[in-house]
């Protein structure tokens, strides 16, 4: 059996591309890699291709360089990403907590009419889940983690398709996912 193919609008630039998109610790990286492996695609996370481009963490590049230095350098990527799954697609790609909130990121995918997925989760797991991790360089406090989070959120909100992750094993996210209008008739 081939990789499967998205009933997407034609006016998407960007076919057989999903990216999902949420806040940290929602599950994009597990949840992306499930459902790549699922429909036989390509998996990628932004996040982890920066760092092996720059060979250093994310922490270290906000500490060394600074907020707006990543930003530039995720903006980037994310253009080349673009410009890979316009010519291949076939792929998942899990967008920083970041990345669509930001304006110009916001924007191209918009433009593209890129296929984005919000993992929805309340934002009290995501607090347990980050105050466990020690890679998140925007998690300092509960009280700044909550004002980012609704900083974020209007972004969000405006993605193709919002799937919650409340109470769900990554498998059965994936399941909520591949139940989209943009996956039917794959099954």
């Amino acid at each position: 059996m081939g990789s499967p193919t998205l009933v997407q609008p034609p006016s998407s630039s960007l076919p057989n591309t999903v990216f999902l998109v949420g806040f940290m610790g929602c599950g994009k990286t597990t949840v992306g890699m499930c459902l790549a492996q699922r429909i036989a695609w390509r998996f990628m996370d932004l996040d982890h291709r920066i760092e092996q481009e720059e060979s250093i963490t994310i922490a270290e590049i906000f500490a060394r360089a600074g907020e707006a230095t990543f930003r530039k350098k995720e903006h980037e990527l994310l253009q080349r990403i673009v410009q890979e799954a316009a010519q291949e697609g076939g792929r998942v790609v899990a967008l920083g907590g970041g990345t669509f909130a930001q304006p110009q990121n916001f924007a191209l995918l918009q433009r593209l009419r890129a296929i984005t997925i919000w993992l929805e989760c309340p934002v009290e797991d995501l607090l347990f889940r980050c105050a466990l991790m020690t890679n998140r360089p925007l998690f300092q406090d509960e009280a700044s983690f909550r004002q980012l989070y609704e900083q974020r959120v209007p972004y969000y909100h405006q993605a193709t398709f919002t799937v919650s992750t409340e109470k769900a094993e990554p498998d059965e996210v994936v399941n909520r996912i591949l139940s989209l209008s943009i996956f039917q008739g794959l099954g």
